[in-house]
């Protein structure tokens, strides 16, 4: 990984190419990201640079992220996170990074929790199918039907799909394209569309496949 910002996602929309094609893309405030720490081997084990984003109120920041912000001297920002990159002798503490560390036509992973949908059944859940909703299945056409093994095991295995908790979870799309780069106003445009809702917290890095 050799660049990585946190963003705030905007929405989707569309723009037009050079070709004149309808391109649908996702909007992400990236950045500014102040740097506010960096990770050592010497000290920590591994190389790494801290960032922040999102100003937050001086008296919603706890004692302990008082100090750590003003020893870096950087004001205290609502999310940190963590990139390991190839190098981090470029950096110093009280750097900015703004949307233009992408240009157009970067590949980017993005990372970010997908909408919460609560409990769900099996079908919206699993895409399992219907019962038969006559012939004796009776008012349990959504229900996810027969699961049991035999009297041996005489359990249900774990990892088995049934209803449960859908949604809020950490998702990662891979290889998307970064299509245009405001610089002035902090906006990326990235084709195609990202986890989670308006306004949710992203993290854009370089792709690792690309």
């Amino acid at each position: 990984m050799k660049k990585g910002l946190i963003g705030k996602k905007i929405g989707m929309t569309q723009i037009f190419d050079e070709k004149g094609n309808v391109v649908p893309v996702t909007v992400v405030e990236a950045g500014p990201c102040p740097v506010v720490m960096k990770k050592t081997i010497e000290n920590d084990g591994y190389e790494a640079v801290q960032i922040g984003f999102g100003d937050v109120k001086v008296q919603r920041v706890n004692k302990p992220m008082t100090g750590h912000f003003k020893k870096a001297d950087v004001a205290p920002k609502k999310s940190l996170r963590e990139f390991r990159l190839d190098s981090i002798d470029e950096l110093n503490v009280g750097d900015i990074l703004k949307a233009d560390v992408f240009a157009v036509g970067d590949k980017v992973d993005v990372v970010g929790t997908s909408k919460g949908k609560g409990t769900a059944g099996s079908i919206k859940r699993w895409n399992f199918s219907r019962l038969k909703e006559s012939h004796g299945t009776g008012p349990v056409a959504r229900h996810a039907g027969s699961l049991g093994a035999c009297s041996d095991p005489s359990r249900v295995y774990k990892g088995k799909k049934l209803a449960g908790h859908l949604g809020h979870e950490r998702v990662t799309i891979k290889n998307l394209n970064v299509v245009k780069v405001d610089v002035e106003n902090n906006l990326i445009a990235i084709k195609g569309a990202i986890p989670g809702p308006k306004g949710g917290l992203v993290l854009i890095s370089d792709s690792v496949k690309a």
